[in-house]
């Protein structure tokens, strides 16, 4: 099934200054085509022969094809079980795919998967591999020696990455001990020790109090603007912190790209359509609704104690919030608060997942 947005990064415009791209003739930090991945019955010969009943292979992923170009922050959204997960294991090379190809920074995610491990970080939302006995930074240094870091660079960059994640107070402490929203801090960190080119974060933000979780964004705000840049990939059900750091985001559902675009055509593709609030005083209910009605369909008006409320839904480019403040004027009342609403991130997921 093709995405039902074109997949062409040099259409936005205007990118947040956040996540600089450079698409220059190096080529992407990450190249996926038309990937599959689907999950075999276990014991699948085996029950058949027992004549026993064995659910349908699990299709993960279904002919994904994107790119991610150096220096961008993507994002990748859909719901749990979309495929997500799952794609971010393939292009660690955790798992391999059934059909097609990931490539990092030129490496075949199969064919060479020792040089794409050495070219990307990985932080999980679900972290099971550290050592729970160990302190946060005995971990860390067994996972440096793992990179091939000697001791002298690996304290180094640990006092670094505590610091920047803000983790100096549990250093010492054993992973078993540590908050949950440490432990996610933690997981970044070791994903960071290597300062790998291409950085793969699957909801870095999940369990951080507010605080936390808007250093973490600045962190990987300033990730992708260093020299050079670091590529990254970023999964999260914060749909607001996706608009505010990717450039670019995909949606996925049931394994399958719907639509790849940045956040703003993302929103106006699925919907043009505004809500426009007014606050208005000097005229009573009765009186709105009687120059409105006439005029507006769907209005909604309701009376507070001292002043009038009206919602009605307009599209850009039209001219009836115009025509409700010329009425409303010319009617005697007057504006004392105007708001508009736009479609979300939510919006548009709930469109496409409706169309499944």
């Amino acid at each position: 099934m093709q995405p039902s947005v074109p997949l062409n990064p040099h259409r936005d415009s205007a990118l947040p200054s956040n996540a600089p791209i450079d698409t220059g003739s190096a080529g992407p930090a990450i190249s996926i085509r038309q990937l599959s991945k689907t999950y075999p019955v276990p014991f699948a010969r085996l029950k058949a022969l027992l004549r026993r009943k064995t659910k349908a292979p699990v299709e993960a992923l279904r002919d994904v094809s994107f790119d991610v170009f150096r220096g961008e922050i993507f994002g990748l959204i859909g719901r749990n079980g979309a495929g997500k997960t799952t794609l971010t294991k393939i292009v660690a090379t955790l798992v391999q795919p059934t059909v097609g190809t990931v490539a990092v920074n030129g490496f075949d995610s199969v064919r060479d998967d020792e040089k794409v491990r050495m070219q990307v970080g990985l932080s999980g939302a679900e972290e099971r591999s550290f050592y729970w006995r160990l302190t946060s930074e005995q971990n860390l240094i067994f996972f440096a020696r793992l990179y091939g870091l000697g001791d002298r660079l690996a304290k180094q960059r640990i006092a670094t990455l505590f610091a920047q994640l803000e983790l100096e107070e549990v250093r010492r402490k054993r992973f078993g001990e540590l908050s949950t929203g440490n432990k996610q801090r933690l997981a970044v960190a070791r994903a960071l020790l290597p300062n790998p080119p291409v950085l793969l974060l699957d909801e870095p933000t999940r369990s951080l109090d507010p605080l936390a979780a808007s250093r973490m964004r600045e962190l990987i705000k300033t990730l992708a603007r260093q020299d050079p840049p670091v590529t990254i990939l970023f999964t999260s059900h914060n749909l607001a912190e996706v608009e505010t750091l990717c450039s670019r985001v995909a949606i996925i559902s049931a394994g399958e790209i719907r639509a790849i675009d940045s956040p703003t055509n993302l929103r106006s593709i699925n919907s043009d359509a505004e809500v426009v609030r007014l606050t208005i005083t000097g005229l009573s209910l009765e009186r709105v609704e009687a120059i409105l009605n006439p005029h507006f369909d769907q209005l909604q008006v309701v009376a507070g104690e001292t002043v009038t409320h009206i919602s009605f839904t307009r599209r850009s480019g039209d001219d009836r919030l115009d025509e409700a403040i010329r009425k409303i004027h010319e009617g005697g009342g007057t504006i004392q608060r105007a708001e508009s609403e736009r479609p979300t991130l939510l919006d548009v997921l709930e469109s496409y997942e409706a169309q499944k």
